[in-house]
């Protein structure tokens, strides 16, 4: 089965960067999109950021265009998450998601998460 990991989360100050990766192990899966969702202690999970793999179009939440970058690496089937600019409110389990079926189905495989905590 497809096995996706997140690596990068870690503690910093309000204002800092982080970057966040995530890569596939396992089978080999048609690629159509990799995105990153967070869910904060309390709240629902959240879209954060999106990438089609065919054109490298990319999707961002509102709360993070401009701070937060998505990119990929084709040949490898990895995604990466540039976050800049962090505020305390970026807190939260940052999930790496992939699509195995089409551009427009569900996000099929998912990640353990890492964990992101912005401090003020």
């Amino acid at each position: 089965q497809v096995q996706l990991v997140e690596s990068g989360g870690r503690l910093v100050q309000a204002g800092g960067s982080l970057r966040l990766s995530c890569s596939a192990s396992g089978r080999t899966f048609t690629n159509y999109g990799m995105g990153w969702f967070r869910q904060a202690p309390g709240k629902e999970r959240e879209f954060v950021a999106g990438i089609r793999w065919s054109d490298g179009g990319t999707y961002y939440a509102d709360s993070v265009k401009g701070r937060f970058t998505i990119s990929r690496d084709n040949a490898k089937n990895t995604v990466s998450l540039q976050m800049n600019s962090l505020k305390p409110g970026d807190t939260a389990v940052y999930y790496c998601a992939a699509k195995g079926v089409s551009w427009y189905s569900e996000y099929g495989y998912w990640g353990q998460g890492t964990q992101v905590t912005v401090s003020s």
